[in-house]
Parts: structure tokens; C-alpha cells; sequence
């Protein structure tokens, strides 16, 4: 006969903590996340197995639209602070194919420690990150892309020694990188003008959600159709491509309307005279910016690509450092 109790035994219930969109972590927490990447930016070549605090963990990551710079960055990043990367191409699982996105997270919660993920419309990060029991990172949705934002404010950061009362002007579609500029600029403080052509503007409810933030930080969102006007007294100066993943067919007709939206010489000339270009990449040199711009002393691209690898790293060591938020539940059951 066994010896043990019948009636089951309450147990504590991990509720992670999420980075599924820019306002998923607060102000206080954005800015620590950046200091802690400037850190290990700084240490990274003299860095001690001692400090590794994904040791003996492993996270997915799960890539369900083509990637460089994420798919490298994450998949260092997680081997640098100690912890196995396990790579899924979403194309060779049963993610989304014979099987819901609850019962993946359910599986993979069982295995991992985190879950990243790029894929296409937020409501399946959203429906993976309720079923998951550990924290799930948005690695680029169709509606927004934060962990590339943490590094675009890393690397501002870096050139201009702060945020708060800075100026960036986004230029182009109004796209999941305008969003994320929107509420991240926000919270640390930024004016984030973006100009975009009639009916490609970003969501109204991001515009109105980014306003409501800069009412406690003193940030500021603003849509405008002149770019020239965007641009003005700018400090950073930002674009991305015109036709984004899975746009592809629309590229010659956006060729069209997004013309004027070229971040090219004469554009740059109405920004302040130091101020920084950045681009997420890939670029189309001759397209939404020139090549003059993109290769020439202003821009910052490549410290903003690096800055991936370090700005993950610190959100990957932030949420899974996070305290999970007891809740009781009852096992067996």
C-alpha cells in the first residue's frame, strides 16, 4: 500500500514573465536592461565561466520567417551567458502544422527554459506565450519588433550619452518597426516622429498608446506625411525597408508611393548636422536610403547590429532572473 497521501497537494504555479511587445517591461526596467547590455558590451571579451546566468539552461528558439542577424545573435547570445540554444526551423516541426500553439508551449515548457520566437501575426505569440509555464520573447511579429527597439536605444545610448529629450524621426512605412520605436522611444523619455505616406501610417491605437507613456516620461509620438518635417532637428534619423517579409508582391507599387521617402542627402540636410542614421537592416542601397548615408559617417548600422547580440543578452538574463509571481495551484489534478 502506498504510503503516500491520495488527496493531492497544492503547489506553486510559475508565472513567467513576457516580452511579447515594447511595454511588457517599464521604464525603470528598459533602462536597467540597458545598462546591464552596456555592461556586458564593455566586459564581453573578459567575461569568467563564473558569470553565466543561463548555465545549465536552454532556450528555443523558434524561427517561422527567415532571419540573420536574430537567429546569430540569439543563438550566441544564449551560448555566451552559459545556456544551450536549441534552434527550431519552424518549417521542419509541427508547430502551427497538426498541432496547436498551446500544446507546443506545453511541450516546450517542459523542456526549455525560455522560448524566442519570430513569426507573423502577434495573436500566435500571444496564444504561445499564454500556454507557456516560462518566459516567451518576441524576436519580430507583423506587429512589432522590441528587441530590435532595445538595441536601436542601446545604441543611441552609446553616441549620444542619452535618451530622454532626444528626437528620432522615423521614415517610411509605418510598420511593426515604427511601432516599436513608438512605445519604446516613449518610455525612455524620446520625441518619436514618424512620417509615412497616406495610408501607411502606423496603428492609431500605438500612436495614442505611445502618448499615453509620454504623459509620465515626457516623451512625445507625432505622424506626419512630410518627411523633411519629421526629419527636422532631428537627432536620429531611422528607416527600414518598404515592402517588410511577406510584402514582397507589393514591392514595385510601394516603389511608387514611398519615393519621396528616401532617406537620401537632401532629407539628411534637415536633421541636426551630427545626427545619427540607423537602419535595422537588410538595406536596399538606392531605395529607402542612399548609399552615401547608409556608408557614410553618420550612420551607426553596424554597432546597431551588434547590439543585438548584447541587448538580448541582457533581457534573456533579466527575465529569467525575474521572481515568478506565486500563484496556487493543485498538483495531480
Amino acid at each position: 500500500m502506498s504510503t503516500l497521501s491520495s488527496v493531492p497537494s497544492p503547489t506553486a504555479i510559475r508565472v513567467p514573465r513576457h516580452f511579447l511587445v515594447d511595454t511588457d517591461i517599464t521604464s525603470d526596467e528598459q533602462r536597467a536592461i540597458l545598462d546591464e547590455a552596456d555592461r556586458l558590451k564593455r566586459e564581453r571579451r573578459l567575461r569568467s565561466t563564473a558569470e553565466q546566468p543561463l548555465a545549465g539552461r536552454s532556450v528555443a528558439l523558434i524561427f517561422e520567417k527567415p532571419s540573420t542577424r536574430t537567429r546569430i545573435s540569439f543563438e550566441v547570445g544564449v551560448a555566451e551567458l552559459g545556456g544551450h540554444p536549441v534552434v527550431i526551423d519552424a518549417a521542419t516541426t509541427q508547430i502551427g502544422r497538426g498541432e496547436t500553439l498551446a500544446d507546443t508551449a506545453a511541450v516546450l515548457s517542459r523542456y526549455v527554459d525560455a522560448i524566442v520566437i519570430r513569426t507573423f501575426g502577434q495573436e500566435r505569440i500571444e496564444e504561445l506565450a499564454a500556454g507557456a509555464e516560462v518566459p516567451v520573447v518576441n524576436a519580430l511579429t507583423d506587429f512589432s519588433h522590441p528587441c530590435q527597439a532595445l538595441a536601436d536605444l542601446q545604441t543611441i545610448r552609446e553616441h549620444k550619452g542619452s535618451l530622454s529629450g532626444r528626437t528620432l524621426a522615423y521614415v517610411g512605412d509605418g510598420n511593426n518597426m515604427a511601432h516599436s520605436l513608438l512605445l519604446a522611444g516613449t518610455m525612455a523619455g524620446m520625441r518619436v516622429h514618424v512620417a509615412s505616406p497616406p495610408g501607411f501610417e502606423p496603428l492609431d491605437q500605438v500612436v495614442r498608446h505611445a502618448n499615453e507613456i509620454g504623459e509620465t516620461t515626457g516623451g512625445e509620438a507625432l505622424v506626419l506625411h512630410d518627411p523633411a518635417e519629421a526629419v527636422s532637428g532631428a537627432d536620429v534619423v531611422y528607416t527600414d525597408v518598404w515592402a517588410s517579409m511577406g510584402q514582397e508582391s507589393e514591392s514595385s507599387g510601394r516603389a511608387l508611393v514611398f519615393q519621396r521617402y528616401a532617406v537620401d542627402e537632401r532629407l539628411m540636410a534637415n536633421a541636426l548636422p551630427d545626427a545619427l542614421v540607423l537602419h535595422c537592416l537588410p538595406a536596399h542601397r538606392g531605395e529607402e536610403i542612399a548609399a552615401a548615408v547608409l556608408d557614410g559617417p553618420q550612420s551607426v548600422v553596424f554597432d546597431q547590429a551588434e547590439n543585438r547580440l548584447h541587448a538580448q543578452k541582457a533581457l534573456l538574463a533579466h527575465l529569467l532572473a525575474a521572481a515568478p509571481v506565486p500563484v496556487q495551484g493543485t498538483a495531480g489534478g
